[in-house]
């Protein structure tokens, strides 16, 4: 092969790579300054340095399947072979500065800034044990499903469960102060669990809860999303405080369940938002009924909960808090949490994943409210 066709070769390899996405950060590795070096022989054996973030990164495998199947499909290569490095502390540090859009940029959360476009969903409740985390992790795999860009912040540090029931068993990269999320079913997640050992508790007071949510929103590189949703304990401690300082545009999603007694604590923690000015997006009723086997329906935690606590909302916060839904008993819900396949990929057509992916269509299709967000006017004189 002649030295202009080897460099006409080149040039088309490294078109080539441009389209292999790094796993995590979900751009071109090209871009990202990974491409250490492209080396073309005459008999078109082609070898590609590349140069990792961390040298343990867990996605090489993957990297190098990409990039073998992407150099092997342009003309004239004959065999392809990928060589890792480690990036230096400058290339990390430059990486950073081009994932944070310049050098001057400091750790700040995207989301509350007035030019984002990234509607975030606080999913809360009154009191434990009514699915909230289920129907957090559902309703985020669903609107991934539909194309949309989706994270999720663990943010119940006592008791996390989301990566479990999302099957996000990975673990988060650094690099330099940035932190790269694990991703599941196509959503971006992140928890106090990917950084504890074992299944160890975690002992914190109140200013810590507000530095670790601070820090998962400003430090971990979530990229453009389209929706973040965020799993909130129970009750209305902390953490729901710290979500309406950090997170002032956020809107919140009530989960109950239809009992009496779920349906009151429901209700104070829908009410916080008199006192935080955040926007109630709906009522979700969780466990409504439990389907049997000759179509009829079991009433196992009574009726009513959820439109109680939405017609209580509406009345206390003057504007309407709409039911979004009714998501029946279902063992596959259970199931699909236990072993990290959320209902709505695993089994789509039963009773609950339907419902489920009923409620994630009226919030991707919600019209973005323009409270908060530059119009460019000027005053007429």
């Amino acid at each position: 092969m002649s030295a202009p066709a080897v460099t006409e070769l080149e040039s088309a390899i490294r078109a080539a790579l441009a389209t292999v996405n790094d796993p995590e950060i979900r751009r071109p590795i090209t871009d990202l300054g990974m491409v250490r070096e492209v080396v073309v022989s005459a008999a078109g054996l082609v070898t590609v340095g590349i140069d990792l973030t961390v040298a343990g990164c867990p996605l090489k495998d993957k990297l190098t399947s990409d990039i073998t199947a992407a150099v092997s499909a342009v003309g004239g290569v004959s065999a392809v072979a990928v060589e890792f490095g480690v990036m230096t502390d400058e290339q990390r540090k430059a990486l950073q500065t081009t994932l944070r859009g310049g050098a001057a940029a400091e750790p700040v959360i995207p989301f509350a800034q007035p030019s984002s476009r990234t509607r975030v969903y606080a999913i809360a409740s009154g009191k434990g044990g009514v699915g909230k985390s289920s129907v957090t992790v559902n309703l985020a795999a669903a609107l991934a499903a539909k194309g949309l860009s989706v994270g999720v912040v663990d943010a119940d540090i006592y008791g996390h469960s989301v990566p479990r029931m999302l099957g996000a068993d990975g673990r988060p990269t650094q690099v330099e102060d940035m932190i790269m999320p694990p991703q599941a079913h196509g959503v971006k997640v992140i928890s106090i669990g990917m950084f504890t050992q074992g299944n160890a508790a975690v002992v914190w007071r109140g200013p810590m809860l507000h530095r670790a949510l601070q820090q998962f929103l400003a430090d971990v590189y979530w990229g453009d999303l389209d929706v973040l949703l965020l799993d909130l304990p129970p009750g209305t401690g902390d953490i729901a405080i710290s979500v309406a300082q950090l997170l002032p545009n956020s809107e919140i999603i009530v989960i109950t369940t239809p009992q009496a007694a779920a349906a009151e604590v429901a209700e104070r923690a829908g009410a916080i938002a008199l006192q935080t000015h955040q926007r109630i997006v709906g009522v979700i009723e969780n466990m409504s009924w439990l389907e049997l086997p000759d179509g009829s329906k079991m009433d196992v935690f009574g009726t009513g909960g959820g439109q109680q606590v939405s017609e209580a909302l509406t009345k206390i916060i003057g504007a309407p808090v709409p039911m979004l839904g009714q998501i029946p008993l279902d063992t596959g819900v259970r199931e699909g949490g236990d072993i990290g396949q959320p209902a709505v990929l695993a089994t789509p057509d039963s009773p609950a994943g339907k419902a489920l992916r009923a409620v994630a269509d009226k919030l991707a299709i919600r019209r973005e409210s323009l409270v908060g967000k530059p119009l460019s006017l000027k005053p007429s004189r």
